[in-house]
């Protein structure tokens, strides 16, 4: 890892290209990717891509989807295989590229460059699954019967920068390996892990035109025009509500010469909760807590920003939480293995989640945390931050922070946990520590969320064991890693000859 860290640096400042049709492109106009943990320094510059770039992308995209959707399900899987090979083999540059860029501590980095190999390896095999309709050859013997599961045409894929090269690599091979091609548009905060993910495709033989590359330091100049394009089937997009909202209203717009309902595949974020009752494992709980509320910072989508305790353990666990919390290390993550909160991700990020400490301030009390440096060309460091006391209603009880800032609430009993936590307008993640067999099958039935975890921390989804996605303002209800994820990718289509 030392190693990788050191070559990733060597190469820092390069300028990279937009690749379009196969071809690169290079502008004066560029921005710069940096380290959130050294703000001066530049890992690389990329290019900000006109309207006019994005237009002749999903031309491109177009044009190769002409042939490219109907290559055999074998040969578009063995491309994902050959690329979940290659970042295997370079793990600890992938691993040295998000410590740098995002922030990511060493066993988080490892993590992220896992998955992703996880999603090109599981979607590889998927869609031979799909592909398949060997089981209907006797179903009526009148006719010969297949099911197709064919793609839908040009997808814009919009990655997050918390999960810059899982959940890039997730929603790029799923759409490609269903026979799709895509307008690929990395976080503007990290283009530099986006490059790399594209480049496995391109070195294993990828035709021109399937897999577009595409940068803006503003990512709606580039983003928007791909969301409204009339050319445009499909959007994959993971992040804030905000943003998610704004794609879905503008897909739902047919445009002129539009000949389709765009799919919309949003993934938005959510305000999770862990609820604690009088009968659980104590020191369990609070970990599971203190992990899933600042791992990377808080900055995970499924991260438990809001515990819930019922009153008669609350001092207990609040107690535990607190020396959990301090006992975690913050700093630069290059600089060692053992740091366990690198920086948040950028400036914009380190103000907001400063603006929720102040109002932690007055919503609650401030049991650890709270004092900032001040970011400049020092870091965007901020400490795991715990509040107790919050109201079930307050802002920080409901709004999604996405940094490493937790709210205790204080619960009557378990039903009244339970309706806590149903609250929000989300519902992604939640987690239940009881020792209570008939409270956990109580959580099973009304704890509405996408991904429920009994005894244990709420984030580290595994493609294939958990899969992902959430309900209400959480997203639109798919589940990456799961079977069914790919069918968001395509139609079907029935098809029956007479015999």
């Amino acid at each position: 890892m030392q190693q990788a860290l050191a070559a990733v640096q060597s190469e820092m400042g390069r300028t990279y290209p937009g690749v379009i049709g196969g071809e690169r492109f290079t502008l004066t106009d560029t921005f710069a990717s940096r380290n959130p943990a050294r703000p001066g320094e530049v890992l690389a510059h990329f290019p900000n891509a006109t309207v006019a770039h994005t237009d002749r992308a999903i031309e491109a995209a177009a044009a190769a989807f002409a042939t490219w959707q109907h290559t055999p399900a074998q040969e578009r899987s063995r491309y994902l295989l050959k690329a979940a090979a290659d970042m295997r083999r370079r793990r600890f540059e992938f691993n040295a590229t998000m410590v740098l860029e995002a922030g990511k501590s060493w066993w988080e980095a490892e993590i992220d460059t896992a998955e992703a190999i996880d999603f090109m390896e599981y979607y590889a095999r998927q869609i031979l699954r799909l592909a398949d309709s060997s089981h209907m050859l006797t179903a009526y013997p009148p006719e010969q019967l297949q099911l197709q599961y064919i793609p839908l045409g040009v997808g814009a894929i919009i990655p997050p920068w918390n999960f810059p090269n899982a959940i890039l690599a997730g929603m790029t091979a799923a759409a490609i390996v269903a026979g799709n091609t895509v307008v690929l548009k990395p976080a503007e905060q990290t283009p530099l892990i986006g490059w790399k993910v594209a480049e496995l495709f391109w070195n294993a033989g990828l035709p021109d035109g399937v897999l577009n590359f595409l940068t803006h330091a503003d990512g709606a100049v580039v983003g928007g025009r791909m969301v409204e394009h009339p050319q445009t089937r499909f959007i994959a997009f993971t992040g804030s509500q905000a943003v998610g909202v704004k794609i879905y209203e503008t897909a739902a717009r047919v445009q002129p010469g539009q000949k389709w309902l765009k799919r919309a595949i949003l993934e938005m974020g959510g305000k999770n909760a862990v609820i604690v009752d009088e009968t659980a494992d104590l020191d369990a709980a609070a970990e599971g807590i203190v992990a899933g509320a600042f791992g990377f910072q808080g900055q995970k989508c499924s991260a438990g920003s809001r515990a819930i305790l019922v009153d008669a353990i609350y001092d207990a666990v609040a107690q535990r939480v607190v020396a959990g919390a301090q006992q975690l290390s913050l700093g630069p993550t290059d600089t060692s293995a053992d740091i366990s909160l690198g920086p948040v991700i950028d400036q914009e990020a380190y103000e907001r989640i400063r603006s929720y400490i102040d109002l932690g301030a007055r919503e609650g009390t401030l049991l650890t945390g709270g004092q900032v440096i001040e970011s400049n060309d020092n870091g965007y460091f901020i400490p795991p931050t715990v509040f107790g006391d919050i109201a079930a209603d307050a802002r920080l009880a409901q709004e999604e922070i996405f940094g490493p800032v937790l709210a205790l609430i204080r619960a009557k009993d378990f039903d009244d946990a339970l309706r806590i936590a149903n609250n929000t307008a989300y519902g992604l993640t939640g987690a239940v520590f009881s020792s209570r067999r008939e409270r956990l099958e109580q959580a099973r039935r009304e704890f509405h969320v996408g991904n429920l975890y009994l005894n244990r921390k709420c984030t580290g989804a595994l493609v294939n064991v958990h899969p992902f996605g959430g309900f209400n303002m959480s997203g639109t209800d798919t589940k990456a890693g799961g079977p069914d994820y790919l069918l968001q990718f395509t139609q079907g289509k029935s098809v029956a000859e007479k015999l």
